[in-house]
């Protein structure tokens, strides 16, 4: 990759590996609706100016359109808010880590991967044992349910990009984003307004969802994609495996997350499992040339191998 599109790559790592520990200091104070809400608006205002054109396109995918958003950014952050009330961002950034495994379970299954080699396989069966591990290693969440709700988040996370590279292949990436962050916003906006905390939340809380919505949604997004038109889709989208280790340095050295052996080794095998069940062995076919300009357009483009591709990290994350 070029000097500059390095430069993205770790500023993207970075600010996607943030949202978790925001998240968990806005969760203090106001609801999961306000975050879902304050994150989204702020995201879709900023973006709206820039996505004017091609809304045709999005129109005429708009029922797509309309899952793509229920299960890569209102359902997934709705659940991603409430579970951080109980579990630190740590455990939830390493939880993530697992969307890009059952992502390629899920693309297995309707067919966009046509087999799993043995590595992938080997892959699978390390991540779960790092996730297994870091239950075991003192990472634990205050019952059953918050865990639940990350792998409901992973599940989401898998399963919106297949919709985009069925779906919504030739809808351009930008105006889909906004429009997407537009409707989570409606969505939330009722639940925001009944949850709406009668104190105003302190400068730390406000100061995290504004982040959110600035940093982690709007700016994060215009990143990425100048960063998939610099270094392509799969490189780019390579961020997945350095996102969970910047949330759980940030968890430990800011909020005095824990940190013993057990945890160390599960987070090396979520990672290294996550990376050996997404590759491509080169006993496998390579997918089709894109045609001129798909990368730069196209939402469905940055989708390859069943490997989330899409920006919400968290990305958004």
């Amino acid at each position: 990759m070029s000097r500059r599109a390095w430069i993205l790559f770790a500023a993207m790592s970075l600010i996607w590996g943030v949202p978790y520990l925001l998240i968990r200091e806005a969760v203090h104070e106001v609801s999961p609706a306000v975050v879902v809400f304050s994150r989204t608006a702020i995201g879709a205002v900023v973006l709206l100016p820039f996505a004017r054109r091609g809304m045709r396109t999005v129109w005429e995918h708009r029922r797509p359109v309309l899952a793509f958003a229920l299960l890569e950014m209102v359902g997934p952050w709705f659940l991603l808010s409430d579970a951080e009330r109980f579990i630190t961002s740590s455990l939830a950034g390493l939880l993530i880590a697992f969307a890009p495994v059952l992502a390629l379970v899920v693309a297995r299954l309707i067919g966009l991967e046509k087999r799993i080699g043995r590595l992938r396989i080997v892959g699978l069966v390390v991540a779960v044992g790092g996730v297994a591990a870091l239950g075991g290693g003192g990472m634990e969440a205050s019952g059953p349910w918050p865990v639940v709700e990350m792998m409901l988040v992973a599940v989401g996370y898998a399963v919106a990009p297949q919709i985009a590279a069925t779906k919504l292949r030739d809808v351009p990436a930008l105006p889909m984003t906004a429009a997407c962050l537009s409707i989570a916003a409606l969505i939330a906006s009722p639940f925001a307004v009944l949850s709406w905390p009668a104190q105003p939340p302190s400068g730390l809380a406000t100061g995290a969802l504004v982040l959110l919505g600035l940093l982690c949604t709007a700016l994060a997004f215009l990143l990425f994609f100048r960063l998939i038109a610099d270094a392509g889709p799969a490189r780019a989208t390579a961020i997945a495996y350095v996102n969970p280790v910047v949330a759980l340095a940030l968890g430990v050295a800011l909020t005095g997350d824990p940190l013993t052996p057990l945890i160390g080794a599960g987070a090396v095998l979520v990672l290294a499992g996550t990376f050996m069940a997404t590759r491509r062995s080169t006993h496998e076919a390579e997918p089709a040339p894109e045609e001129p300009g798909r990368t730069r357009r196209g939402l469905g483009a940055t989708q390859r191998g069943g490997i989330r591709r899409t920006p919400s990290a968290r990305a958004s994350k």
